[in-house]
């Protein structure tokens, strides 16, 4: 039996980030972790979903260079080759992740943990003792209950296990994940389409960004199907068959992307015996400091219920996110500095085809806050698309507070749009007014001068 000053359950980001700074400050840390270390995002999730994105531009490319002058046969894709050198880079970062906790200090016990007490966890029948307790288990993808739904997949799947490129793909759902998803199998060549129960996917977007993000995946040919529930899925003849109400739609594979967050992996680790207070769905609440209601256990990221934040768990449960909620907690612990996560100010991206990306309030959320607001919107086609011919456009939107002139929020869809709110976000942190971008000379020509040079609201 060892004691520690710190023990955490889970080697996702969350977990990391707070072992990592809490053993920078002097704690005695052990993390323990079954699996790979890196979680969700490094393993199954944003990583391997960015590479695969990356990957799937290149048809574009090779059709946009077309109008530079360029000739001659694209390549093709060798689907293996793409698999086998995103698995790489995963194995390689996961390599890094636990270099970065030994480089630390932090003590890795490659095992899963359960709580036994209010200061103990038990590792492979042996226990330990610890000032505090972190969960950092992170959340699961989750599939209805619906008839047929063996036959489905999940996002787990698509990142890991599909060796080989399928003709055709269903996907289900109308979120990041979903977006994301198709929009890359539709880009990699795969016959997709992409079944939304209400009318548009994202539905938490400004309309105006939300219906244009529509429109521009339509242009390029990704199959959106609104206000189509699925009946259920059948095998038949060697193929799945997704029932709908307009008719059945074949295909290869069907991806069911309707949500990771409701399924928290808190299952089974020894928190119900504690009393640990938890939501229907297994989330551990937690309040503004992330400490349960077992004063010595915390929780951060995917498998903690923020609404004593009050916070959309649907759109607060990011990597980002969770890694600065891990840090707060050792800041606070260990390091007598605390502090919260300013969670009004968190940058979200879909990295679908095109990007889109925002930050802050969308007009409706300004509005239902009681907020006058000055609105500015443009779109137009980017520079690179004058010669090629593509139907590609970008489109940005400022939500303007009209006594205050405090801009309140960005919103983008287009390339690069994530890496130019990014810096946005920086503003918006810091209270940026909507004169203070006006005074702020744009670099030309780039597509991020846009949101500096658009001088007259539209309302």
């Amino acid at each position: 039996m060892a004691h520690y000053d710190l023990f955490v359950i889970g080697g996702g980001s969350g977990g990391v980030a707070c072992a990592r700074r809490a053993a920078a400050y002097g704690a005695k840390v052990a993390l323990c972790e079954p699996g790979q270390v890196g979680g969700t995002c490094v393993i199954r999730g944003c990583i391997p979903k960015k590479l695969m994105r990356y990957g799937a531009m290149f048809p574009a490319h090779f059709e946009a260079s077309k109008g530079y002058g360029w000739r001659g046969a694209a390549p093709e894709l060798d689907w293996a080759a793409l698999i086998d050198a995103r698995d790489r880079e995963i194995e390689r970062l996961n390599g890094i992740y636990i270099g970065m906790l030994e480089k630390a200090g932090v003590e890795l016990i490659k095992a899963y943990g359960r709580v036994t007490g209010e200061h103990e966890v038990e590792v492979d029948g042996e226990k330990h003792t610890a000032d505090r307790i972190l969960i950092a288990v992170g959340g699961k993808p989750s599939l209805p209950e619906q008839p047929g739904i063996e036959h489905a997949i999940t996002s787990d799947d698509a990142l890991e296990n599909l060796r080989e490129r399928p003709e055709r793909v269903v996907v289900i759902g109308g979120g990041y994940v979903a977006v994301e998803l198709a929009s890359i199998f539709h880009a990699l060549g795969v016959a997709t389409s992409l079944l939304v129960r209400r009318e548009q996917p994202l539905r938490w977007l400004d309309p105006d960004i939300q219906q244009f993000l529509t429109e521009q995946m339509r242009a390029r040919g990704l199959d959106i199907r609104g206000s189509t529930p699925v009946h259920h899925v059948e095998r038949a003849g060697g193929r799945l068959i997704v029932m709908t109400p307009t008719g059945p739609i074949p295909a290869d594979a069907v991806l069911y992307a309707t949500g990771r967050a409701p399924i928290p992996n808190t299952g089974g680790i020894g928190l119900e015996k504690l009393g640990v207070a938890m939501s229907e769905s297994g989330a551990i609440q937690v309040d503004t400091a992330y400490r349960s209601s077992v004063p010595s256990i915390y929780a951060v990221g995917d498998c903690c219920d923020h609404a004593a934040c009050g916070l959309d768990p649907t759109l607060f449960d990011l990597t980002p996110v969770a890694i600065a909620e891990g840090r707060v907690i050792a800041e606070t612990l260990f390091n007598d500095n605390p502090h919260v996560v300013n969670y009004d100010t968190v940058p979200t991206a879909v990295f679908g085809i095109p990007e889109v990306a925002s930050v802050g309030l969308t007009e409706a959320a300004a509005r239902e806050r009681g907020h006058e607001v000055r609105i500015f919107r443009t779109s137009f086609r980017p520079l690179l698309h004058t010669l090629t011919g593509e139907p590609d456009r970008t489109m940005m939107k400022l939500v303007v507070e009209a006594a205050s002139d405090r801009v309140l929020g960005c919103h983008m869809v287009g390339e690069e749009a994530s890496e130019i709110i990014q810096g946005l976000a920086i503003a918006l942190t810091a209270g940026v007014t909507k004169a203070q971008l006006d005074e702020t000379v744009g670099l030309h020509p780039t597509v991020a001068e846009e949101f500096v040079t658009m001088y007259r609201a539209i309302e």
